[in-house]
């Protein structure tokens, strides 16, 4: 039952959030808006997802050859495909990447798989090449509010309307993190160790930080052409200018694991900072959900490779189970 528990709460604030914003908004609107999107423009956008994940394959390799352990390039692209596709229905936004982790973790065995790939190594590269696309969206999300007068105006207003709750918020999280900081300095934790050990060799040491950033922001500029893609298929009246500095909150709204693939969050995040930046709140729920359907679109080859997956594993089974003409079955008995 607990094992189910994390997942169903996930689902339900996916629910709950969406339900209030259909609750606020023009949902007859919203859909006639959706049914009417540019055949073109939709092609364009699930089209970007290939090169989107080359790019994160190709970090993904890397980061995992500077901690020590291989990763084909066929692996790797069907593995991020899969876990592009599994983050897209299952709750959290992250179970893809666990299944990532410990599908390349356990690939002692397979075809075209490391016979030594060490499980903990694994997961630490995932965990970094995932933290590599977190920093770059967060540096990226900072330049696009730096740069954008109306967001900067919002913001304020906003800061100076909720000043107390705001100070409060930070002065919590300034004292969890003073608390962690000194309980992990008197009692040394060693697979944070052995993390930060291969984190300073695959995303902070000189030789690879810059490919990293490169990488990353690389990455980062196909979400945000998706986004763009998106804004054309429904029409929407806003230059790219006007546009590019409110993509970026959104992106790391849905960064959150507390819904299934950033729904509800990302819509939430686009009903409060559209108006923060002077523009309609459904335009920017409308704009989120199409881009949600978009991305949807371009991990289904992660489907494919599930069921292609899932075919070899029973084909494999069948072939152990079933002996051959002459020789005995399980048990002794003839076949």
């Amino acid at each position: 039952m607990n094992r189910w528990l994390s997942p169903a709460l996930r689902l339900a604030v996916t629910l709950a959030l969406l339900g209030m914003l259909a609750w606020q908004l023009d949902i007859d609107r919203l859909l006639a808006r959706l049914g009417d999107l540019s055949p073109g423009w939709v092609l364009l956008a699930v089209l970007i997802g290939l090169p989107q994940v080359v790019l994160s394959a190709w970090r993904w390799r890397m980061t995992a050859h500077q901690v020590g352990i291989a990763l084909p390039w066929p692996t790797a692209i069907r593995e991020y495909y899969l876990a592009t596709f599994l983050n897209q229905v299952l709750p959290g936004g992250v179970m893809g990447d666990a299944a990532r982790a410990w599908r390349h973790g356990s690939a002692r065995g397979r075809p075209g798989a490391h016979a030594s790939t060490p499980s903990g190594a694994a997961i630490r590269a995932v965990i970094i090449e995932r933290a590599s696309g977190q920093l770059a969206l967060l540096l990226v999300a900072v330049a696009a509010i730096l740069l954008s007068p109306a967001l900067r105006v919002g913001i304020a207003g906003l800061w100076t309307a909720h000043r107390e709750a705001g100070s409060w918020i930070m002065l919590a999280i300034l004292l969890l993190c003073a608390i962690a900081t000194q309980w992990l300095r008197h009692r040394p934790w060693p697979p944070l160790a052995r993390f930060g050990r291969d984190a300073r060799r695959a995303l902070l040491a000189l030789s690879v930080w810059p490919a990293q950033l490169i990488g990353s922001l690389l990455i980062v500029a196909t979400y945000v052409a998706v986004f763009l893609c998106a804004a054309q298929a429904l029409g929407l009246p806003r230059s790219v200018t006007e546009l590019l500095p409110l993509i970026p909150p959104l992106l790391m709204a849905m960064a959150i694991p507390l819904t299934v693939a950033g729904w509800g969050l990302r819509e939430g995040a686009a009903a409060v900072i559209w108006p923060l930046a002077g523009l309609p709140a459904q335009e920017g729920v409308a704009l989120s959900v199409t881009y949600g359907l978009l991305i949807l679109a371009a991990s289904l080859p992660g489907l494919a490779v599930l069921l292609w997956g899932r075919r070899s594993n029973r084909q494999a089974t069948r072939l152990v189970r079933t002996p051959a003409r002459g020789e005995s079955a399980p048990g002794g008995h003839p076949g």
